[in-house]
């Protein structure tokens, strides 16, 4: 078993990976959008997050280092119950000089019914944080958002990324970090929303990742702008991204939440999504 820190040509087969294991009725795992999402640090500092465990040539998990202690994973399907390969993940997030985790603190998210889980709590690992998946079939065309729907693109990324900004209270998502995310591999399946009210103001926004044709497609992130909270937009803009993912031809819309964000959880719910049970992080102590 290897595990290994792909190079840059090797980006596109862990995005392609990741893609095939999207399956629908399956635990919620690492979703090529969420890769493509932190690409907006780059395709260099992406890299560097990404983990994969191959046997004989064969990827059967990949992980990314969402800060430096937190590692989210996800495991082929076929491989959720391989006792070796869940033997080795746990020796290599238990010993630093590995170079998966630091010693202290530190989380995992992994699919739910995978015997890492089981292994992970036997070697003294605690539950975390509960997130909530809420999911949407596609089959059926979605309802019509009820607002002006715009697709973001190099002209209109300052006020895709200002929506954001204003959404989470954060400077760091910048017109310079979308265009790195634009760049990246798993942007070629995806596409950036805004919703804008009757003045022409932007209130919300949201960037979808499609895993390809007939698998679940991912929202993140979604924000609504200050000042424009809980006035429909929230609702608005989930149904519009239901939509565009299923015009990319995802079988699905996915998204995860802390279970804690009890309005995110109810717009989701507004907008058609059926919550999944809660899937709680794995947690070590100090």
């Amino acid at each position: 078993m290897n595990v290994d820190t792909p190079g840059i040509p090797e980006l596109g087969t862990v995005v392609h990976a990741l893609g095939q294991w999207q399956v629908d009725g399956t635990p919620l795992q690492l979703h090529p959008g969420d890769v493509g999402w932190y690409w907006r640090t780059g395709a260099a500092a992406t890299a560097a997050a990404v983990r994969t465990w191959s046997r004989d040539g064969r990827i059967l998990a990949v992980g990314l280092l969402d800060g430096a202690r937190q590692l989210r994973l996800a495991i082929a399907p076929d491989a959720q119950r391989d006792e070796a390969l869940a033997r080795q993940l746990v020796a290599d997030v238990g010993e630093p000089q590995r170079g998966v985790l630091p010693a202290g603190r530190v989380d995992i998210e992994a699919p739910a019914g995978a015997v890492l889980r089981d292994l992970l709590a036997e070697d003294g690992w605690d539950t975390g944080e509960p997130w909530t998946p809420p999911r949407r079939d596609l089959s059926d065309p979605v309802e019509d958002p009820g607002v002006r729907i715009e697709v973001a693109g190099p002209g209109t990324a300052p006020v895709r990324t200002a929506v954001h900004r204003s959404a989470f209270g954060s400077p760091s998502f910048t017109e310079g970090r979308w265009q790195a995310m634009a760049s990246g591999l798993p942007y070629a399946h995806a596409r950036c929303l805004v919703a804008f009210d009757d003045a022409g103001q932007a209130t919300a926004s949201v960037t979808v990742w499609s895993a390809g044709a007939g698998r679940p497609g991912l929202l993140e992130p979604l924000g609504v702008a200050a000042g424009h909270r809980g006035r429909g937009f929230g609702r608005a803009i989930t149904r519009a991204a239901a939509a565009a993912l299923r015009d990319l031809g995802s079988s699905s819309a996915i998204v995860c939440t802390p279970s804690s964000n009890v309005g995110a959880v109810a717009t989701y719910a507004s907008a058609g999504f059926v919550e999944g049970p809660a899937a709680p992080d794995l947690h070590r102590g100090a």
